[in-house]
């Protein structure tokens, strides 16, 4: 077994297990549409986010057309934070919880 030292130590992922998707959420936006400037403590939540990883389970469901970088909206309510990054926007989400899909044509 090989010591890890700091240099070489490995790296931590995230890999969601069940019919659950890893999502980075987008930062809230602090200024309205019109140009609002809104003061740290008011945001305007945000319930749009990125696919970081989907779990083996959803990859393999031809009902869930969803993919890694998929931009999505989803319902945050069920939503678990993931501890991983200072400013906590990854959170494991229920597939059920994602609602739609960001396509281009």
């Amino acid at each position: 077994m090989a010591k890890t030292t700091p240099s070489t130590q490995a790296i931590e992922i995230v890999e969601p297990i069940g019919n659950r998707v890893l999502i980075r959420k987008d930062a809230d936006k602090k200024v309205t549409k019109v140009g609002i400037h809104l003061p740290d403590k008011i945001e305007i939540p945000t319930l749009t986010g990125r696919i970081v990883a989907v779990s083996a389970q959803v990859d393999n469901d031809e009902d869930y057309p969803i993919k890694q970088y998929d931009r999505v909206l989803f319902n945050p309510k069920n939503g678990i934070p993931v501890d991983f990054e200072g400013d906590n926007r990854l959170f494991v989400v229920p597939i059920k919880d994602v609602v739609a899909v960001f396509r281009k044509e």
